[in-house]
């Protein structure tokens, strides 16, 4: 029976072996925190960004901040990948506005100098991979893939939606939990989301020595893109093909220690040191498959917690809903209701504090400035231009009091010719 039970366990740790994943680490962030050592940047990969800079948090990379609008950021890996048998997984979060817009890529090219911050409606030409995340044509959200060989402008392609050579309908905004995505490069190229298959096939099969990219753009009302993993792994045969001597491969959980051996003939190792070695790699080997085992645990134990208090809050919520009558949808709407509402008074709150906090004298006294400016200015010279503008387009006294004797000289000789008529004119007698 004990026999059995090592043949057994041996098996197992066999199969363990011939089908682990190996994560290099170089291209690789987020799997331990924090996830820099001095805050600043991000070990293995150059940040560039326009109009904002990068956050590099405990647990997340801040690729575009939800303030201020048409912000870029990027992060590029500054080591090649060595094996064309990979699988990368990135894990990232969006949110905004209700109206927020912006993009993600994640891009595998052979040169990312020409990329840089760009998206893909405007980089002009790239060699290499790129999956784009977006609300294109007011979708709730979509993934497109694109291929480029380098003879393809993007930028003056009038129909770039033609280019694409698969996509699926992706909601990701606001989600409250990151997004997973995943990209197999094994056996052709398969993409999946949250576990779900988005496209695939099994005709493309990328090269080995390219970059690996993350870029973001964002628009007037920004959307937030947070980047919280992104590993990359290859299988443990490719990590150790063609080689002679053992090529001990790190596991990013437990580094410092040989991850994959390759299996040899009994009868080549000889003496017992050799033989000695040669165990204590493969054991240490084991252990360490045995440690991202563990690894692996510890996020299925996560991830079934967080179901747990999913299930927990729905059935509260039909409690609810049984003892007040409405159904269900119903206390979710007025729950979220809830939530917006002491939201909006939070940020009400803020603004007010804002406003009365602020000190106006200053604007006052520019006021005052600016009105005693425009005083000083009529009284010093508008009324003087009034004065002699008036003096010269007015009349003289002199031709006023002219204009008063010809006056009265002329109501005079009519007022004698009154008089001689009358006294000259016929008496008549009654």
């Amino acid at each position: 029976m004990p026999q059995r039970l090592s043949q057994t366990l041996l098996a197992f740790l066999s199969a363990t072996l011939a089908s682990a994943q190996t994560t290099l680490n170089e291209l690789s962030f987020g799997l331990r925190h924090p996830i820099s050592p001095n805050g600043g940047t991000v070990p293995g990969y150059r940040m560039i960004s326009v109009n904002h800079e990068i956050q590099v948090l405990s647990d997340r990379v801040i690729l575009t901040p939800p303030v201020p609008g048409n912000a870029k950021g990027a992060l590029w890996s500054e080591t090649k990948v060595t094996s064309k048998d990979w699988i990368a997984n990135l894990e990232f979060r969006a949110s905004g506005q209700e109206r927020g817009s912006g993009n993600l890529q994640l891009w595998y090219a052979k040169e990312h100098g020409s990329i840089g911050t760009q998206s893909v409606y405007n980089v002009e030409d790239f060699d290499g991979l790129v999956l784009v995340i977006d609300q294109y044509g007011g979708s709730g959200g979509k993934i497109r893939g694109f291929l480029n060989d380098g003879n393809v402008n993007f930028r003056r392609s009038g129909s770039l939606e033609s280019l694409a050579f698969g996509h699926c309908d992706y909601s990701y905004r606001n989600k409250g939990i990151p997004s997973k995505l995943k990209i197999s490069n094994q056996g052709g190229l398969h993409v999946t989301v949250d576990d779900k298959t988005c496209f695939s096939s099994d005709k493309i099969f990328l090269p080995a020595g390219y970059y690996f990219g993350i870029t973001a753009t964002t628009a007037e009302n920004p959307d937030s893109f947070e980047i919280y993993k992104f590993f990359v792994q290859t299988s443990a045969g490719q990590a150790s093909t063609g080689q002679q001597q053992p090529t001990l491969q790190k596991m990013d959980a437990l580094p410092g220690a040989p991850e994959v051996v390759p299996d040899r003939a009994a009868d080549q190792i000889k003496g017992q040191e050799e033989q000695f070695a040669d165990l204590h790699n493969r054991l240490q080997a084991m252990a360490h498959h045995m440690g991202n085992m563990f690894w692996e645990i510890r996020d299925l134990a996560k991830q079934l917690d967080q179901k747990h208090q999913e299930v927990i809050r729905k059935v509260d919520t039909m409690e609810v809903s049984r003892g007040s009558g409405l159904s269900a949808m119903t206390i979710e709407k007025i729950a979220s209701m809830d939530l917006r509402t002491l939201s909006m008074e939070a940020d009400i709150k803020a603004l007010r504090d804002d406003l009365e906090g602020k000190d106006f004298k200053q604007a006052m006294d520019e006021l005052h400035t600016a009105f005693s400016f425009l005083h000083h200015n009529f009284h010093n010279e508008l009324e003087p231009k009034f004065e002699r503008a008036i003096k010269a387009h007015s009349a003289s006294l002199n031709h006023f009091l002219l204009a008063v004797f010809i006056v009265q000289a002329v109501f005079a000789v009519l007022y004698i010719l009154y008089k001689k008529r009358k006294h000259s004119a016929p008496k008549k007698f009654l």
